[in-house]
């Protein structure tokens, strides 16, 4: 038999059910075993045949990426930045898991580092190939020593990306209240937001910066001046329209959000294209009606 040891009883039977689970076809002739008074998962010698070790090794690789990543950043946020509470702590760990996935391309630049499956996995090997016992908690702390930093590091990245996230809520709940006891200016306007953003009245005509600025209540400026910009945000609170239509070819974009997140139902998107044929057939109409 082939020991893992562990500090702690509840990791043993965690890597213990793990294994068991993993591989439960070959646990009738060969059983892996759990002491729970020593804290040991015991492995015979047999998974460590050429055929069946690579499977044992794929195991143990899942366990710590399944099983102890999760722990190990939750140890990392509670311990070093005193964030216990767990709801708190599944919102940072869905960010980092997030740009694990791929799907915040935004925040990969910051978490590269440490090339997780290939570290990992080569520190497997090794302790396997030794074909020794071995202290779980020290293979952690030297061979994966490398690993575990850069999980610090992207912990600390994600707290701040949290943190920006709970300051955009404030401001979306903030510029809400505003928008809630504001009285409609206009019943609909168009925004085209390229390269530059352009704002157009009823009429599909162009509204100059000199009017967008006048329309800006003051007080908005005054009472929020942290959370409004002069050039998009603020007109569109200060007039407030039934509707905005608005046209962009990227709607995923930041700005495009905010100003849906703001306005909630009231905005139309539609592509660049959409509007120049609206604006176009709009003014077909009226030389029409005149003739």
């Amino acid at each position: 038999m082939i020991e893992i040891i562990f500090q702690k009883k509840q990791d043993a039977w965690n890597l213990y059910q793990h294994l068991v689970t993993r591989l439960a076809s070959w646990q009738e002739t060969n059983s892996i075993l759990l002491n729970e008074d020593r804290n040991r998962v015991l492995i015979p010698e047999e998974f460590y045949k050429k055929e069946k070790l690579p499977f044992l090794k794929k195991s143990v690789y899942e366990f710590i990426l399944k099983v102890k990543r999760d722990d190990w950043l939750r140890g990392i946020l509670a311990e070093s930045y005193c964030y216990s509470d767990s709801e708190e702590q599944d919102h940072i760990l869905d960010i980092i898991y997030s740009v694990i996935e791929g799907n915040r391309k935004e925040l990969v630049p910051f978490m590269e580092g440490v090339e997780e499956q290939g570290v990992i996995q080569s520190c497997i090997n090794e302790i396997f190939n030794e074909k020794v016992s071995f202290s779980f908690d020290s293979f952690v702390m030297f061979r994966l020593r490398g690993y575990t930093e850069q999980l610090s590091k992207w912990v600390e990245i994600a707290i701040d990306e949290y943190k920006m996230e709970q300051e955009y809520q404030v401001f979306l709940h903030t510029l809400r209240g505003f928008l809630e006891d504001r009285k409609p200016q206009m019943s609909h306007l168009y925004l085209v937001i390229e390269e530059n953003m352009v704002f157009y009245n009823q009429q599909f005509t162009e509204m100059k910066r000199s009017e967008l600025f006048r329309s800006i209540d003051r007080k908005l400026l005054v009472n929020h001046p942290v959370y409004v910009d002069s050039g998009t945000i603020a007109p569109l609170l200060s007039i407030a329209p039934e509707t905005i239509y608005l046209y962009t070819d990227d709607p995923h974009q930041p700005l495009v959000r905010t100003i849906i997140n703001l306005f909630e139902e009231r905005v139309k998107v539609s592509s660049v294209t959409a509007f120049h044929d609206q604006r176009s057939n709009f003014f077909k109409e009226n030389r029409e009606n005149i003739q």
